[in-house]
């Protein structure tokens, strides 16, 4: 009967094991930790299998001890009662050294770890500002004076530095595959002539792809929908792409043509020709295009926010737009980027993203302290202006 139910409890046990090892397989995790693409992440990882293996002993010994005594001191009829050995020297000592030893291993990777992840930057690291904001990311690159947002192009085999600080609250930058996460935290003043404490982070990225990643602290309503695309490719795609970026899209600050006509009069060969001919053509393709860069700029008040190269657009406040139809995701990876969900996002932002600090067709919202109005816009002006943003790319 015993022997009966021993039986039952082993296949039930095994089933469940089975359960739970195949509830492990799945599709491929966008932020798995366990297959890093820089040095940063590979030091982490490294610890971590250290940590693993020496957990795996940990369990084997246990459980072995665990099943010796089970068999070894298990009850049998007529059995005298075991012999005692409580404060046994030899195990007082081995109990006590076998942890110390365990802890030492592990210790010494770990001290080596931080400071290779905290080592000072390389000369020549392309430095890239990362600003923390509820709840989206803006990326800055200084020397090459270019401003993106939530979408991060970098290129492989260069080393990188990220700079890191909030516009408001605490942030936490973590795209687990490029490595650990870093605090975003606001700027404290200084005495004048110091340079304020920032965290920074430093790794070389060794292979190409895209690697997601969002905000690691939390940070309001929002915070789970803050998220980070971060596309690693070659210096030669990076290059285009900040070449990209200082060339103003075709429709992003086309002149308006006289009388509802494009210009077409503009001799070959002068200064402008080649880009008015685009424009031209994007304005004759697409009407809806210059009706919405005409929203832009002229019914709206979304330049006192945005920025986009090459135009009148001046504003810091929200993230820049320049290039905005060429990237995946819009509004911290929320919606793909198409027209019909930058329209809903330009509609509804609340929708989309709860807390959002982004005022919606038929409410204003409080940014930077500022309360601003309803945009108003109604549904021709809100299709033609996600065509507008769309087109440039």
């Amino acid at each position: 009967m015993k022997n009966g139910k021993l039986l039952r409890w082993m296949k039930r046990a095994g089933v469940l094991l089975t359960v739970a090892m195949l509830s492990a397989c799945g599709e491929e995790y966008l932020q798995s930790t366990i297959d890093p693409v820089t040095d940063f992440g590979e030091v982490s990882h490294n610890l971590y299998v250290q940590v693993f293996w020496w957990t795996m002993i940990i369990l084997a010994v246990v459980w072995a001890l665990m099943a010796y005594i089970l068999i070894r001191f298990r009850e049998k009829p007529g059995q005298d009662r075991p012999k005692q050995i409580h404060g046994h020297m030899g195990l007082e000592i081995a109990w006590t050294i076998a942890p110390a030893i365990i802890v030492v291993a592990i210790v010494i990777p770990t001290i080596q770890g931080v400071f290779e992840t905290q080592r000072p930057p390389d000369e020549d690291a392309l430095v890239v500002e990362v600003t923390g904001k509820r709840y989206w990311w803006n990326f800055h690159f200084p020397e090459q004076g270019v401003t993106t947002a939530n979408e991060l192009h970098l290129p492989v085999g260069r080393p990188i530095s990220l700079r890191l600080e909030s516009g408001d609250v605490i942030h936490s930058f973590w795209v687990p595959q490029l490595g650990g996460k870093r605090d975003v935290n606001p700027v404290v003043a200084v005495p004048e002539g110091e340079e304020p404490k920032r965290n920074w982070m430093h790794f070389t990225i060794k292979e190409e792809g895209v690697f997601w990643g969002q905000c690691a602290e939390f940070c309001g309503e929002a915070h789970s929908l803050m998220g980070i695309r971060v596309v690693a490719e070659s210096e030669e795609e990076f290059q285009a792409w900040l070449t990209d970026w200082h060339t103003p899209a075709p429709t992003a600050n086309a002149p308006e043509p006289v009388g509802g006509q494009a210009d077409t009069e503009r001799p070959a060969g002068e200064p402008g020709a080649e880009a008015q001919t685009a424009v031209n053509q994007a304005v004759a393709e697409d009407p809806l295009v210059a009706r919405g860069r005409e929203v832009f700029f002229r019914e709206t008040t979304c330049v006192l926010c945005h920025a986009i190269q090459g135009t009148a657009a001046p504003g810091i406040i929200g993230p820049n737009l320049t290039r905005m139809g060429s990237r995946s995701t819009i509004a911290a990876g929320m919606l793909e980027n198409t027209p019909e969900n930058l329209a809903l996002w330009i509609k509804d932002p609340l929708s989309v993203k709860p807390g959002s600090e982004m005022p919606g067709a038929q409410y204003g919202a409080a940014i930077a302290g500022v309360q601003y109005p309803a945009t108003n816009l109604n549904d021709e002006q809100i299709q033609a202006l996600a065509a507008y943003l769309s087109s440039m790319r």
